[in-house]
């Protein structure tokens, strides 16, 4: 139960990363603990889990797009 706690606090730290190796790694934690979470939810099936997981994908999906940059106008 460790992993949910860790989860739990990540998603509550302010999301604020100002340098892009920063935020590399802020993606590679989401990653880590959405797959950790994973593994409790496939013994538990509980529903609250897949809430966290889906949130956390939510961050991860946020901190790629800041990562990737904007599309350059042609």
């Amino acid at each position: 139960m460790d992993i949910i706690n860790e989860a739990l606090q990540f998603e509550q730290e302010k999301l604020t990363f100002k340098t892009t190796s920063d935020r590399i790694v802020a993606s590679r934690k989401a990653k880590e603990l959405i797959l950790g979470v994973n593994e409790i939810y496939k013994q538990n099936k509980d529903a609250a889990l897949m809430d966290l997981m889906k949130r956390l994908t939510v961050i991860k999906q946020k901190i790629e797009k800041r990562l990737k940059g904007r599309a350059l106008a042609a």
